[in-house]
């Protein structure tokens, strides 16, 4: 049993971290193009829109996702000590404790790939309203 804990710890941690990287990776990437495109070129608003939001949706759902991810670790581990738990009969509090504890670094890890990935879609989701609000300034158009 003490195999499973570690196969789901670790593969746990291992798709959050996972996520986390695919996380900065298209949020840095989504950066350069922003401070690389000359919003003159475009002369369709949709085309511009299109370019500006590509792989955002990425950044978005590892946020939204990563608690659930770091969650299921949690009910796993949780499960698992409940199960020791009940084929031993008795158990130390200080076993019991430290499985749980285990358990719910999961959900701590999970927040941690959640939280910076909201703030950078956040962030890069107003950095493309601004480029598109430049567009239509410079096309003297309004919300076509």
């Amino acid at each position: 049993m003490e195999w499973l804990q570690g196969a789901l710890d670790y593969g746990i941690i291992g798709i959050l971290v996972a996520m986390s990287i695919a996380a900065v990776a298209v949020a840095v990437e989504r950066w350069l193009v922003y401070r690389a495109i000359d919003i003159r070129k475009y002369t369709d608003k949709k085309a511009l829109e299109l370019e500006l939001t590509n792989k955002l949706h990425v950044i978005a759902t590892i946020g939204s996702n990563a608690p659930y991810v770091g969650l299921l670790g949690t009910v796993l581990g949780i499960m698992l000590t409940f199960s020791a738990m009940g084929k031993q009969g008795f158990m130390d509090t200080g076993s019991i404790m430290s499985g749980l504890a285990l358990a719910l670094k999961a959900t701590a890890v999970g927040l941690l790939v959640a939280i910076p990935s909201v703030v950078l879609y956040n962030t890069l989701l107003r950095r493309a309203k601004v480029l598109m609000m430049q567009w239509e300034i410079s096309h003297g158009r309004e919300g076509i």
